[in-house]
């Protein structure tokens, strides 16, 4: 079977923050997201992580200085933020950013309405809307309280983070980068959320997702086809589902300091046919899937 195009290309990516002096942050990311994959991103803090995500949706606190990175066959640097929206990718932030005074409810209908006129869609009045959103506030387990409140206005940790599962449910992108999502959530909260994702891949088997993640407790229940550290700018290793637990003995540390000098090939693990079917039904009600042995 042909491998299927890559919905996300990332080519020699360098980045710096706006700060002045400017100061490089990413020094070469190459990152290949296929229809279907899940790429967790795992490293030290400070490895730039937070900032791969926040060049990638437009952010205004970091500069692309160098490379490339082609969404769904476009040069994303070129766009706008909400151009890359408007496209298929989808930020979940690690702090959602609350808006008080907007009702989630509008602000969610509203961006649904754009992201269906750049699609070419009829938009959605409030009736049909209100089903849509019943339905998968149904799915989240998302009290009907939540959209009368301003957006992210007074919510917990967790309850932030299912609002972005909501927004990226209702949104239904091609790509979706979800930083530290699991960041603040007790496990109760996380196997919430964590259902929430597989419920979309499921609906979705095309879509691709890029997890960014310290824990290994996260991709327990989102299992990953691709893991990847982060350090000091670059990818310096690649694996498959067992590189988090070798990471969970033995630290990033060893990988770190064998960390091979710019330019030359980044040490891959197997990681078998590279890409995992999405959840089903029965899966999803089995909670963590069980993992790989240990190396």
């Amino acid at each position: 079977m042909a491998t299927p195009a890559p919905l996300l290309q990332i080519r020699n990516l360098q980045a710096e923050v706006t700060t002045d002096p400017p100061r490089q942050i990413l020094k070469g990311i190459n990152l290949t997201v296929r229809p279907g994959e899940v790429h967790a991103i795992m490293g030290p803090n400070g490895s730039g992580k937070s900032t791969l995500a926040s060049v990638l949706s437009g952010g205004s606190s970091f500069r692309p200085t160098s490379g490339s990175v082609e969404f769904c066959g476009q040069s994303l640097l070129e766009l706008k933020p909400e151009e890359r929206a408007h496209l298929g990718l989808f930020i979940g932030f690690q702090y959602p950013p609350a808006i008080p005074g907007v009702a989630n409810e509008y602000f969610l209908r509203t961006s649904v309405n754009a992201m269906r006129l750049a699609r070419g869609q009829p938009i959605m009045d409030a009736a049909e809307f209100g089903k849509t959103l019943e339905k998968k506030m149904g799915e989240l387990n998302l009290s009907e309280r939540f959209m009368t409140r301003g957006v992210n206005e007074g919510f917990s940790g967790g309850e932030k983070k299912r609002n972005e599962i909501l927004q990226m449910a209702l949104l239904e992108p091609r790509v979706a980068i979800l930083d530290e999502i699991d960041s603040g959530l007790d496990i109760d909260a996380l196997k919430v959320v964590a259902d929430g994702v597989n419920m979309l891949r499921q609906t979705h088997p095309e879509m691709g997702l890029v997890l960014i993640t310290h824990w290994q407790r996260l991709l327990s229940y989102i299992v990953p086809t691709h893991i990847h550290v982060l350090a000091e700018g670059r990818i310096v290793h690649s694996g498959g589902p067992e590189l988090a637990h070798k990471l969970e003995e033995s630290g990033y540390d060893p990988l770190v300091r064998s960390t091979p000098a710019p330019g030359t090939p980044v040490p891959t693990e197997p990681t078998g046919t590279g890409m995992l079917p999405p959840p089903t039904p029965a899966t999803l009600a089995q909670g963590p899937v069980a993992s790989a042995p240990r190396e």
